[in-house]
């Protein structure tokens, strides 16, 4: 549930005085022959463009998300000694549980999700991140741990890997166009200020994000690649935005999804919702 949390932010939101690659790479299929730099111009336009997405301050979400529930067997890290207690029996099936998330910019973030009558929270404010898991028996706020903190400060902005990506210093570079679910994408090779590379998929024809590059995850003692894909579009505002996020592991067969059922734009974010508890 942790890992699943810090991942939603990756997949719903754009990364960060660099200049975009403009030699174009060879592209198979009916893709038309695109620099980085039109592609993004194209994938800004699709989405409401460039000044409506610069007014947009902050965004809450409601849905339901995958949680846990699987009949697959737990895999063992090499080395870790085999559990002297049984562990609680998983349900066989997914489990849908409601969440609520809120983002601001600076690449703050709060996440709430309902589990057994119980609340469980995950926030970072740009610097800090803490946690608290009842369902995990934790009633005690945590912070998070090193691993937590570096994912959460590389997530993209409330807007995305690409939108206004040369105020952010991110550098955007086209290295193919590959098949994702069937269509032409463009795959471009997103780079911050602080050297962090990672891959978004733009649709040939629509110019929607379509695929974004995952946090490895560790699993049976190794990472394992991770990829969100974004689907069912619809606007907000005049901003289009996916309501359906699926998160695929490598190695894992099923895929969790997040159903969004509502989102706000601009919603007034009292700051202490971000701030650390005492």
């Amino acid at each position: 549930m942790r890992r699943r949390a810090l991942s939603c932010t990756a997949v719903v939101l754009a990364c960060l005085p660099v200049v975009m690659a403009e030699s174009g790479t060879s592209t198979h299929g009916t893709a038309p022959r695109l620099t980085a730099t039109e592609i993004v111009e194209k994938n800004v336009a699709a989405r409401g463009g460039l000044t409506a997405w610069r007014s947009l301050h902050t965004l809450e979400m409601k849905g339901k998300m995958d949680a846990g529930g699987n009949n697959r067997p737990t895999l063992q890290i090499p080395g870790q000694k085999k559990p002297t207690v049984d562990l609680p029996k998983r349900p066989a099936e997914q489990a849908q549980l409601p969440f609520v998330m809120e983002l601001e910019r600076g690449r703050k973030m709060r996440l709430e999700i309902q589990f057994n009558g119980q609340t469980a929270i995950q926030v970072y404010n740009g610097a800090q991140g803490w946690k608290l898991r009842p369902f995990l028996n934790r009633h005690e706020v945590e912070n998070f741990t090193p691993e937590e903190l570096k994912t959460a400060s590389t997530q993209a902005d409330l807007d995305g890997l690409l939108i206004d990506y040369a105020s952010k210093g991110s550098k955007v570079e086209l290295e193919s166009v590959d098949k994702v679910e069937g269509r032409d994408a463009y795959n471009l090779k997103v780079t911050d200020k602080n050297g962090f590379a990672r891959h978004v998929w733009v649709d040939a024809e629509s110019f929607l994000e379509v695929k974004i590059e995952g946090t490895p995850r560790r699993l049976d003692g190794k990472y394992h690649p991770v990829a969100t894909y974004l689907q069912d579009y619809r606007p907000v505002n005049g901003l289009m935005m996916p309501y359906l996020m699926v998160t695929a592991v490598d190695g894992v067969k099923d895929r969790e999804r997040i159903a969004i059922e509502e989102i706000v734009s601009n919603p007034k974010l009292d700051d202490s919702k971000f701030a650390m508890p005492r």
